[in-house]
């Protein structure tokens, strides 16, 4: 089992390389894995349930000791994230079916990947769980609600439509998550430790089927895309963190917000492009290049911020 544990954070720290390293395949070799697109809400299933696994009643407490922090931190996440989405698309004037993907992963939650960077960042890592935990149980209805107000006059959007799939994608398999931690709690703490690695092959595999199923598209309008994510998602660590203060929070609570609006669960955007936007195969390459990007820029962000104060400590010492 140790075996597998150092093999299992070995991937976690590598994480980015094999995202970038399977996308680079899929665009070679698409076929490989465009069949994997019809498993992509099963896949982020398993993510969410091994999610609902690592959920505590410790988690929800953070809300009750920093109330404040997190209620900025959640009320940013669906503001922030979608404004800028949208204000984007409107500066670049996105074609139709790229514009919905951008604003797509916008009103999404915040990812559960935030939590790992905000401990490397040292920041409030309590905070940034309780802030993915309430975002998280918010989004089947904020991020379709949101969604449909601004992307509706591109496309025709079912709301409606989308709240249940997040509900069978995301709330559901975080219950059962829960239910399986409540019963099963001695057999459900040796899975969890393997749960990251299932989800970095999962995340891996997302992203490498929408980038095989979209290479056409990503060849002709890759570049715009990848521009528009890049400053999405660096526009979005900076609001976040002028945000909170603003509203004078601690430095750790600031960290932990900017991460926590910056990085989205662009899974859940992925798969419900795949879902509803099955026509348009290119809506959903946003969120899959969002999930690229965010992850070689968060852990680049934690870098900084962990030397910045490493070089403090030292100084005060």
């Amino acid at each position: 089992m140790s075996a597998l544990l150092r093999f299992t954070q070995f991937i976690q720290k590598t994480f980015a390389l094999w995202v970038v390293l399977f996308a680079g395949i899929s665009l070679f070799v698409p076929e490989a894995f465009v069949w994997m697109k019809a498993y992509i809400p099963w896949m982020l299933g398993i993510i969410m349930f091994g999610m609902g696994m690592t959920m505590t009643v410790d988690d929800f407490k953070g809300v009750l000791q920093s109330p404040k922090a997190v209620f900025i931190g959640v009320v940013a996440q669906f503001l922030v994230m979608p404004g800028l989405a949208y204000a984007l698309c409107q500066l670049f004037q996105l074609p139709a079916e790229i514009a919905v993907g951008v604003i797509l992963v916008g009103c999404c939650p915040g990812g559960t990947a935030s939590n790992v960077i905000t401990y490397m960042a040292r920041g409030n890592t309590a905070l940034s769980v309780a802030c993915t935990s309430v975002s998280t149980l918010l989004a089947p209805i904020l991020t379709p609600a949101i969604f449909y107000l601004l992307a509706s006059q591109w496309l025709h959007i079912n709301a409606g439509s989308m709240f249940v799939s997040i509900l069978q994608v995301v709330l559901f398999p975080i219950i059962l998550g829960l239910i399986a931690r409540a019963f099963l709690k001695q057999k459900v703490e040796q899975y969890i430790q393997v749960m990251p690695l299932i989800s970095v092959i999962a995340i891996v595999a997302i992203v490498a089927a929408i980038i095989g199923a979209s290479k056409t598209a990503i060849l002709q309008s890759g570049l715009l895309i990848l521009g528009v994510v890049i400053l999405h998602n660096a526009l979005g660590y900076l609001l976040g963190f002028w945000a909170s203060r603003f509203f004078k929070l601690p430095y750790t609570d600031c960290k932990a917000i900017s991460i926590e609006v910056g990085m989205q669960n662009s899974g859940l955007g992925v798969a419900l492009a795949a879902v509803h936007f099955a026509a348009s195969p290119i809506t959903a390459v946003p969120s899959a290049i969002f999930s690229l990007w965010h992850n070689i820029s968060g852990p680049a962000l934690a870098t900084y911020w962990a030397t910045k104060a490493d070089k403090i400590q030292k100084e005060q010492e």
